[in-house]
């Protein structure tokens, strides 16, 4: 990573932090918050800031909304997954609609990619 605490977003880290949609609140404070490995919310990671980022798994989970289908978002977003991948970060997705409808199942997921990150 260029640098692991880029100095200059670290502020917009912190709006962010303070700042959280409904589902990155719901999920935090459901579900991340008490989770067994340490999560960070808002972590900057390279020139990226990331929505949870689990590091002793290696994984990056993203909340998406709507904006995030639309064609110039979705390049945008493949290149900010290949700059992560590049330093051996996986990138999970999760749609915010997901978060709404199916809170538990979405729960359910992460518990289970972090066990499979951890095998590995």
């Amino acid at each position: 990573m260029d640098r692991k605490h880029n100095k200059n977003i670290v502020p917009a880290a912190r709006m962010l932090r303070k700042n959280m949609t409904k589902k990155e609140r719901h999920l935090w404070y459901e579900f991340l918050r008490n989770y067994p490995l340490r999560f960070s919310r808002q972590k900057v990671l390279g020139k990226y800031i990331v929505d949870f980022y689990c590091a002793k798994a290696g994984l990056v989970f993203e909340l998406d909304g709507s904006q995030h289908y639309e064609e110039k978002n979705m390049i945008e977003d493949a290149e900010r997954t290949e700059y992560l991948e590049a330093y051996g970060l996986s990138v999970i997705r999760i749609p915010n609609n997901e978060v709404n409808t199916n809170f538990y199942g979405v729960c359910e997921y992460i518990d289970a990619a972090v066990k499979k990150a951890l095998l590995h």
